[in-house]
């Protein structure tokens, strides 16, 4: 095997895929960054290089989801030496870490393909956030890679801030906690010093957390401008501006993302319960099946909220994502509905007049690429 490819983290899996395609011209080559037109790849004998997309990608692809995004491996055409190579396929997925897109669209956006651990970076004071965190693990788990929290600045931070930070999170994600300081290279766990060959790592976290500060630590120079947080609101600047799949010297990949202010659920009712194990396990001593365990006669759930078994901030955490995953189904419902509308009349030759022609351009509105410099 290709010694860059193993490091990307080419296996018998990829490899079977791509001699699907039975397209001996073509070579495999991992989406390291996106632009606003075309992709920059990694690939063995190229390298980093630039490539299009099929136009056969803008027309099948049901969402942006669909899209190839960093992380993804890829067949890629070398065509004419005097046009750019043209991206023909994408390699089926082990996995993709999503959110939902920011703002009031139920669609979903994929922060990156084919992870094997999500690190999320956070910090004891100003950006800790127990809520924000339980968001992120349930994407996390949702996606089937392996957790990682780092609670940065431990140098800066008093050891009883970082110690309760610690025990809180730690409760969450069990051995997936760690208390570190990236500006001084200390309390690293080794998973993250020397990842196995191939594995690939994604940073996501706040502005301001240190997340650039600990991707230049990791690969062992200053590949990241830094910058220090507002003063005033103790609220971080974006130095990361897009996201970027990196090499690490000792070996695995890491994935680089701007930070997020924003971590709305992308996931389903199973994944949920699976989050809040102690919660669902009540449910069902509900009197009722359908329970919203809100006022509802013989709620099991209540009657251990008034007892103290379960905590007042657990319950109405639960309820809240609930409520979150219910709106986006079926906001997700509505589009679905809208769509198969608009394309009945399409079929048909329908779409005769400007309210048509409106609904035909909001139905679709979600599908289009946003580009976005600046994650919200």
């Amino acid at each position: 095997m290709n010694e860059l490819l193993h490091e990307l983290g080419w296996s018998p899996r990829w490899q079977a895929a791509f001699e699907q395609l039975q397209q001996p011209a073509w070579y495999p080559a991992r989406i390291c960054r996106e632009t606003r037109i075309n992709y920059s790849l990694l690939a063995p004998g190229v390298g980093e290089h630039e490539a299009v997309l099929a136009g056969k990608f803008w027309h099948a692809a049901a969402t942006d989801a669909d899209l190839p995004t960093v992380g993804d491996w890829v067949a890629v055409d070398p065509g004419d030496s005097s046009e750019l190579p043209v991206v023909r396929a994408l390699l089926p997925r082990q996995n993709r870490f999503s959110r939902k897109v920011p703002g009031k669209s139920c669609a979903e956006q994929v922060i990156a393909a084919n992870v094997d651990v999500v690190v999320v970076v956070t910090d004891a004071l100003v950006d800790f956030n127990p809520k924000r965190m339980e968001r992120y693990l349930t994407l996390i788990r949702k996606s089937g890679a392996q957790p990682m929290v780092l609670v940065n600045k431990a140098d800066a931070t008093p050891p009883e801030a970082i110690r309760s930070a610690h025990a809180e999170l730690d409760a969450m994600a069990p051995d997936a906690v760690y208390s570190v300081s990236a500006l001084q290279t200390e309390g690293f766990p080794p998973q993250l010093l020397a990842p196995p060959p191939g594995c690939t790592m994604l940073i996501v976290g706040s502005s301001g957390v240190g997340k650039s500060t600990l991707v230049n630590a990791l690969l062992q120079h200053e590949c990241r401008q830094t910058g220090a947080v507002n003063a005033v609101t103790g609220k971080g600047r974006h130095t990361t501006v897009t996201r970027e799949l990196l090499l690490l010297p000792g070996g695995g990949v890491l994935i680089d993302n701007p930070g997020m202010r924003e971590v709305q659920m992308w996931t389903d009712a199973a994944t949920l319960r699976a989050q809040f194990a102690d919660v669902e396990s009540l449910a069902r001593q509900c009197r009722f099946a359908d329970c919203s365990h809100r006022v509802d006669a013989g709620c099991a759930v209540r009657a251990a909220l008034s007892s103290g078994v379960l905590s007042q901030e657990r319950y109405e955490h639960f309820l809240r994502l609930d409520g979150e995953i219910a709106a986006l189904e079926q906001g997700a419902e509505k589009r679905r509905m809208a769509l198969e509308r608009v394309s009945r009349r399409q079929k048909h030759g329908l779409l005769r007049n400007p309210s048509d022609r409106e609904e035909l351009s909001h139905s679709l509105a979600p599908h289009r690429r946003k580009w976005q410099t600046d994650e919200r």
